[in-house]
């Protein structure tokens, strides 16, 4: 019996030092923790942004908060219906499904399953870090006690709507109405009061612009259990759950580059207000930003500058954000031409027909109509012309150049395959910052790298917890990103990007426009230097035409970027030369009569040959000997009035000399420059004779010509085939 007592009285003691450790230790971790009710009030973001130059670009502060009084029912009851269904029964915990997480945790071997109340998400959200530690969660637990004693049920509901992270940069249940349906909060219909509340959980997730039927279906288990737990009537459920999503965000003034950093955050952390205090450092140019800012046009635009060493965005503009549009004609150098170079099949003298053709019923025109003759794909990129574009595609193989598309990000799913892609014409199109990496990938020499807002981001204790560390990959070899930029600074030159030429500085650039029967839609510009891209992109949210083509005010507003960025008489760096690339001299006359390419001949003279880029891997073989071995078509002979009459072909180049054979002896009849016709009328009636025709070139003697035998007939004989 006394053993009994004294094991039971050990066992107590031992009870009694875990509790008394444990108060301690609460106490030791909770010491300092205080209700700051500024930080409640004032909705305080815990997301602090930072530019280039590490000054700091926004804090936060205060954001539109809209009183419980003025919301509809439906907002509140949303969030308590998906989040917290006993918040107005409990005192800030509820433990039954305290336990039942905690035991499917232990069953789960996780800790994924929460049970965290409307109370505990305002504290975490507002004082503490995201950190998954016992420490935090005891914190949490003091904060949230002190919170249930200060205020109402009502007013932790209001702080709590004011203060959540709705994702796209939306702090506040009134900024994620502004910014999702484009109203303020105290009109939200019960369908959208659910969709905000079905995006809490993960805004970047749920988010009905990125996952539309993630979050379509989310919506409706809020309003499900909405309907449960007699919030919303059986009709007004069904009208609810009948309710389309919103297709696009509203339009704000908020600084769309600092919406894309959010973005990104969005994606680094998916449980962004939950991950405490962030420091996040990012790329941003405020002065470039100013500049871009400035813009004024009829229809929405989007315009950004991108590093290409950093792989960085330095500043965004953009009216409507930065959707998926249909890429026009800037395509054709990511997935036609490049590849194309890339695989060998083509160079920048490439004679391609430039006719209207029908292509399994698929028969493209040009901008201006076909020409119907060939030209180089020098010309055809310069020029923007779609038939030698979808040739090209069409003998590439449409599979083939959507895989280089895939490895820049740029993915086209197959039942979108077919010739169109050439010229833009998919269901969806890319965003303009994705384009943008493309072009980037040339002045890189064939590596890409998606380009970031974010270069770092740091917890309150200044930990990193994310460093961007782009990690190129080759896509393109550097000769053909080399012919690439070369091709392309040919259409700043003299073709559709003219607008680019007065820059005195190498400059790469692509224009494309696109659009249907009513009018253009979609006008590009996308140009680089070998420190900069410069994206530009003009068009309505609602497809409505707009009043330019990509050449015009797009490549204006490119031009007005280029003189800001490299003002004060400063030039970015020319293009570094390339060992496997080099310059070939081919024979014009031979290119443009019979559209193939043949090496020039060392004799050729100056205004004979051209020069063109070729890849040392894929140079041509055959060569031109018109000048070092002169050669001709046989020339047509004839008797007429008792003369022999040799009609020459026409070659500029050569001077001729005509022998005549007759009676075993050969005589020169003529030496000289090219004329039409030779007529020999030293010839006598009754003989056979012989002619001889050799080109001659700057003295050098080509192959000689036999003509046919000829007879010149006595005066008044008939001719042998006289009766015919």
């Amino acid at each position: 019996m006394k053993r009994a007592i004294k094991v039971t009285l050990v066992i107590f003691a031992v009870l009694l030092v875990i509790v008394l450790a444990a108060i301690f230790y609460y106490l030791g971790i909770t010491g300092g923790e205080k209700l700051d009710p500024e930080k409640l009030t004032l909705n305080t973001s815990c997301v602090r942004l930072f530019d280039g130059n590490g000054n700091e670009i926004e804090t936060g502060g205060t954001r539109n908060a809209v009183s419980l009084h003025d919301l509809p029912k439906a907002l509140p009851n949303a969030f308590v219906s998906v989040e917290d269904k006993s918040f107005y029964k409990h005192n800030g915990f509820d433990y039954k499904r305290i336990v039942k997480a905690a035991m499917k945790n232990v069953a789960t071997f996780s800790f994924r399953e929460g049970a965290s109340t409307i109370s505990q998400q305002l504290v975490k959200n507002t004082h503490l870090s995201g950190e998954k530690t016992i420490n935090r969660k005891l914190k949490e637990f003091k904060l949230t006690r002190a919170l249930e004693r200060r205020y109402s049920k009502e007013e932790i509901m209001e702080l709590y709507l004011n203060s959540i992270y709705f994702g796209h940069s939306a702090f506040g249940v009134n900024e994620a109405a502004h910014f999702y349906f484009g109203k303020r909060a105290e009109e939200l219909t019960p369908a959208e009061c659910a969709m905000l509340a079905a995006l809490v959980k993960s805004p970047n997730r749920y988010s009905p612009f990125k996952n539309a039927d993630k979050c379509l279906a989310r919506r409706n288990l809020v309003l499900k259990l909405m309907n449960e737990q007699n919030y919303l009537s059986e009709t007004e459920y069904r009208d609810a759950v009948n309710s389309s999503l919103p297709e696009s965000p509203a339009p704000r003034a908020k600084n769309a580059y600092l919406a894309r950093v959010y973005e990104e955050l969005d994606e680094l952390f998916p449980d962004l207000q939950a991950s405490g205090d962030l420091r996040v450092y990012t790329f941003y140019d405020p002065d470039l930003q100013a500049e871009l800012d400035k813009t004024q046009t009829e229809s929405d635009a989007c315009i950004l500058v991108r590093d290409n060493d950093s792989h960085s965005i330095k500043a965004l503009h953009a009216t409507a954000g930065t959707p998926e549009r249909l890429p026009a004609s800037v395509i054709k150098p990511l997935l036609v031409y490049a590849p194309a170079f890339e695989e060998n099949m083509i160079s920048p003298l490439t004679p391609v027909l430039d006719k209207k053709t029908d292509f399994g019923g698929y028969s493209p025109d040009d901008y201006k109509g076909a020409s119907g003759g060939y030209v180089s794909v020098r010309q055809a990129v310069a020029k923007s012309l779609n038939i030698p574009a979808v040739r090209i595609l069409n003998e590439l193989g449409v599979e083939r150049g959507a895989k280089y598309l895939k490895k820049m990000k740029l993915e086209i799913p197959e039942e979108d395959y077919s010739l169109a892609l050439a010229l833009g014409g998919m269901k969806n199109g890319f965003t303009l910052p994705a384009l943008a990496d493309g072009y980037a990938t040339f002045a890189n020499g064939g590596n890409f790298a998606a380009s970031r807002a974010v270069s770092r981001v740091e917890d309150g204790r200044g930990r990193t917890l994310f460093r961007f560390t782009p990690l190129p990959t080759r896509i393109f070899s550097e000769d053909t990103s080399y012919l690439m930029n070369d091709v392309l600074q040919t259409a700043v030159k003299s073709g559709t990007a003219k607008t680019l030429s007065s820059l005195p500085f190498p400059i790469c650039g692509k224009t494309g426009t696109g659009g249907t029967d009513a009018g253009n839609t979609d006008a590009y510009t996308i140009s680089y230097t070998r420190r900069e891209t410069v994206a530009v992109w003009l068009g309505n949210r609602d497809n409505s035409p707009i009043k330019t083509t990509g050449g015009g005010f797009p490549a204006n507003l490119a031009l007005r970027v280029y003189k800001y960025l490299y003002r004060n008489g400063s030039a970015p760096e020319p293009f570094e030369p390339c060992d496997s690339i080099v310059s070939v001299e081919y024979d014009i006359e031979e290119y443009e009569t019979n559209h193939r390419i043949l090496l020039a001949d060392p004799l050729t003279p100056v205004y004979a040959k051209g020069s063109e880029l070729f890849r040392k891997s894929a140079l041509p073989e055959a060569s031109c000997e018109r000048f070092s071995r002169p050669t001709i078509e046989k020339p047509l002979i004839f008797v007429q009035n008792n003369a022999v009459s040799i009609e020459l072909c026409q070659t500029k180049y050569y001077e001729y000399i005509i022998k005549r054979e007759n009676r075993g002896k050969i005589t020169t009849i003529y030496s000289g420059k090219y004329q039409k016709n030779i007529c020999d009328n030293s010839v006598r009636g009754g003989e056979s004779y012989r002619y001889i025709v050799v080109p001659v070139y700057n003295g050098t003697e080509g192959t000689p010509v036999e003509l046919p035998l000829v007879y010149v007939p006595v005066s008044g004989e008939l001719p042998d085939d006289w009766w015919e």
